[in-house]
C-alpha cells in the first residue's frame, strides 16, 4: 500500500499525495471551484484532475521536478528561461471570467500593507527599520496596470520540469485577472539571481523596479501569515532574507 505524504496543510486547506494521486481538501468550494476552472483554460500544461468529490480533488502527479523551492537550490538557466516563456503565454491568453489573488486593487492592497507593517512592528516580528525601508520599496508596486491571466500564487515550487522542458503548473486556486508583474515576482522571489534567465524566455520590457517592489510587498504581507500558520519565514533564503536584501 501507498504511503500518505502529507505535502501542506493548515487551517485554509491540505494537499496530500497517495502513489501518484495528489488530494487537495479545501473547504472553501468557490476556491476549488476557481482552481478547476483556470486549469481548464490555462493555456499551459496542467495536471489532469482525476475525480472530484467536494471537498477534495484528486490530481495526477506531473512528470519531473519541481524547479526548486524557496530558500533551497533551483535548477540551471534553461529551465527557468523555459518557465518564463510558458508564463508568457499564459499572460498573454484570453482572460479569465473572475479577478484573481493578483487583481487586488492598489487602493486596498496599500490599506491591508499599512496595516500589515504596523502590525509586523507592534508585535515585534521585524524591526521598524526593515518594515519601513521595505514599505518605501514597495510603494513602485502600487500603480495602473493591463489585466492579465495570472496564476496568483506562482513560487517556484509550483513549476515542474523535465530538464529544460516545463511538464506543467499546479495549485491554480488563486488564479484570474491581475498583475503579471505579480506573477513573475512571486516566481523570482528569493531567486533574484534567475531574473535575467526569466525574463529572457519572459520576453518584452519588463520594469524590473515593479518586481523588486512586489518581492517587499509579497514578503511583508506573508510575514504574520506564515508564523501563524506555522512556517517559518527567517529561514535561510525566505521572506525575512528577501526583506532584509533590500536594505
Amino acid at each position: 500500500m501507498d504511503e500518505v505524504e502529507v505535502v501542506v496543510a493548515h487551517s485554509e486547506r491540505a494537499t496530500l499525495r497517495v502513489g501518484d494521486v495528489f488530494l487537495k481538501v479545501d473547504a472553501d468550494q468557490a476556491r476549488a471551484d476557481a482552481e478547476v476552472e483556470a486549469m481548464s483554460l490555462a493555456p499551459v500544461p496542467t495536471p489532469e484532475i482525476l475525480w472530484r468529490e467536494p471537498p477534495v480533488l484528486a490530481l495526477a502527479a506531473l512528470p519531473g521536478t519541481t524547479l526548486g523551492r524557496l530558500g533551497g537550490p533551483s535548477t540551471g538557466s534553461a529551465a527557468w528561461a523555459s518557465a518564463g516563456a510558458a508564463i508568457r503565454k499564459l499572460h498573454d491568453a484570453p482572460l479569465p471570467p473572475r479577478p484573481g489573488r493578483a487583481g487586488r486593487s492598489s487602493v486596498a492592497l496599500a490599506a491591508e500593507l499599512d496595516g500589515t507593517c504596523a502590525a509586523l512592528v507592534t508585535d515585534g516580528h521585524l524591526p521598524a527599520g526593515l518594515v519601513t525601508r521595505n514599505r518605501r520599496v514597495a510603494e513602485a508596486a502600487l500603480r495602473p496596470w493591463t489585466p492579465a491571466f495570472t496564476h496568483g500564487d506562482l513560487q517556484i515550487a509550483h513549476v515542474f520540469v523535465d530538464g529544460d522542458e516545463v511538464t506543467g503548473i499546479i495549485d491554480w486556486s488563486e488564479a484570474g485577472r491581475g498583475d503579471a508583474l505579480y506573477d513573475l515576482a512571486a516566481f523570482t522571489l528569493g531567486h533574484e539571481e534567475h531574473l535575467d534567465d526569466v525574463l529572457t524566455g519572459y520576453g518584452g520590457d519588463v520594469d524590473r523596479e515593479v518586481i523588486r517592489a512586489w518581492w517587499s510587498l509579497r514578503s511583508l504581507l506573508a510575514v504574520r501569515w506564515l508564523i501563524e500558520h506555522g512556517f517559518d519565514p527567517f529561514a535561510p533564503g525566505c521572506e525575512v532574507d528577501v526583506l532584509r536584501s533590500r536594505m
